[in-house]
């Protein structure tokens, strides 16, 4: 299992138990649109493998959090280490 999910009130909590690579990367970034499409939540957080997350993860969190941007959803990382954050925070902004 490559994702899994849960609701908690009008947040959507995400969990990706393995780094993503470029045979999986589609497949993970269009699930978390569909789990989005299906719950519409308020705000999403996606958590991350521990550790420096591979291109193709953050490839994938970044096409998650512009199709939140564009519905005007917030969505935060979690998991990653501190320079992960600030790349994707530098991606996002």
């Amino acid at each position: 299992m490559l994702i899994s999910h849960s609701v908690d009130g009008d947040t959507l909590r995400v969990t990706l138990h393995h780094s993503v690579d470029v045979h999986t990367r589609a497949a993970a970034a269009a699930e978390i649109e569909a789990l989005v499409d299906t719950h519409g939540p308020r705000r999403v957080t996606v958590q991350v493998p521990a550790g420096e997350p591979t291109p193709a993860t953050l490839s994938v969190i970044v096409r998650a959090h512009r199709m939140c941007k564009n519905l005007d959803i917030p969505l935060s990382l979690s998991g990653a280490t501190t320079a992960a954050q600030r790349l994707f925070t530098a991606n996002t902004a």
